[in-house]
């Protein structure tokens, strides 16, 4: 997807693109907090991130940059705000400060994590790394600072691909998604040494709900995030990242279409391209969802949730970031 920058007229006119998906009586709370909190940011000199998983509240109504996850790491860098809202998860905060550690970044809700994320630790990398000597570390993006730490380069399920063959190595340990591991193998001839991690939102999607839902649905175009187990993957008809999936439906406009991943997803990308006719037997991230108004309000009202990381980590972990972006798409 490429990079959003909001400039909202009002908010009648957010809630005329996103009406579909929320109803009036929650829209009258939603309306005043979206007024004061695009009041407050230009006022405070604050930027807010949005990640796609984001409800469509957030991410129409008060994201400046609302993106995938190499994208916000990108645009986070690149900003000249003072004030930094991730409105996402704590990986992503990290990463954010991470590119900007002379910068104070928020995160509305500190319980806000990830399944990936808290599947591994600096130590367990340390422990590979001994392990495989040699060896370099490949690690994605929804990862912690300490794992990002002991990285060689971070990739997004955008480029991954494209990181592992950068290396011109003949093997790499992969971090921590396994599915992701799975699908990076099969689409390169480096060896893949890899870790059992697993997003809670894209491993509970099957094979036999992907048919059914052709079944009932003929000529639907089933599109799949590689975070998905593998037979799901073999059963969609494309397989892509955040950003691979958001563009498939832009460019293809198919007639009716499934994505197999976080149910806000749908409701954006639905937003965007209204001539496109969505099922949704999606799967909410509960991390995602602890973001909200009221939070985000917070942070600009208090500076609370300050992410802090010390300068060891962030010079360490920093290098892998670059290089990830660096590396682009």
């Amino acid at each position: 997807m490429s990079v959003q920058q909001r400039n909202l007229n009002g908010s009648s006119e957010i809630y005329k693109k996103i009406s579909k998906f929320v109803p009036v009586n929650e829209w009258k709370v939603h309306a005043p907090l979206i007024e004061k909190i695009n009041k407050l940011k230009k006022e405070k000199n604050a930027i807010i991130l949005a990640h796609n998983y984001q409800t469509p509240e957030i991410y129409h109504g008060v994201a400046d940059i609302a993106a995938d996850s190499l994208a916000l790491a990108v645009e986070a860098a690149k900003t000249s705000a003072d004030k930094i809202i991730m409105c996402g998860v704590h990986f992503m905060a990290e990463t954010a400060k991470l590119m900007n550690p002379n910068k104070k970044v928020f995160l509305p809700d500190m319980q806000a994590g990830c399944s990936l994320a808290s599947s591994i630790t600096g130590k367990d990398v340390r422990l590979l790394k001994q392990k495989y000597p040699g060896v370099p570390v490949v690690s994605y993006v929804n990862t912690s600072a300490d794992v990002k730490a002991e990285t060689d380069v971070c990739c997004t399920s955008a480029n991954a691909v494209k990181v592992v063959e950068s290396l011109n190595v003949e093997k790499v340990i992969f971090l921590p998604d396994q599915y992701l591991a799975d699908y990076v193998a099969k689409n390169t001839k480096v060896k893949i040494i890899s870790w059992k991690g697993t997003c809670i939102v894209h491993e509970q999607f099957t094979s036999k709900e992907i048919e059914d839902i052709k079944n009932q649905n003929p000529g639907i175009k089933v599109i799949a995030h590689p975070e998905c187990p593998p037979d799901v993957i073999e059963a969609s008809d494309f397989a892509g990242s955040t950003s691979g999936m958001i563009k498939y439906v832009k460019d293809n406009q198919p007639k009716k279409v499934m994505l197999v991943t976080e149910c806000s997803m749908s409701d954006n990308v639905e937003a965007d391209n209204p001539n496109v006719s969505f099922i949704k037997p999606c799967n909410l991230c509960p991390y995602m969802k602890k973001i909200d108004l009221e939070k985000i309000l917070d942070c600009l009202e208090n500076d609370t949730n300050e992410i802090i990381l010390d300068n060891k980590t962030i010079e360490a972990a920093r290098k892998s970031v670059i290089r990830m972006t660096e590396i682009g798409r």
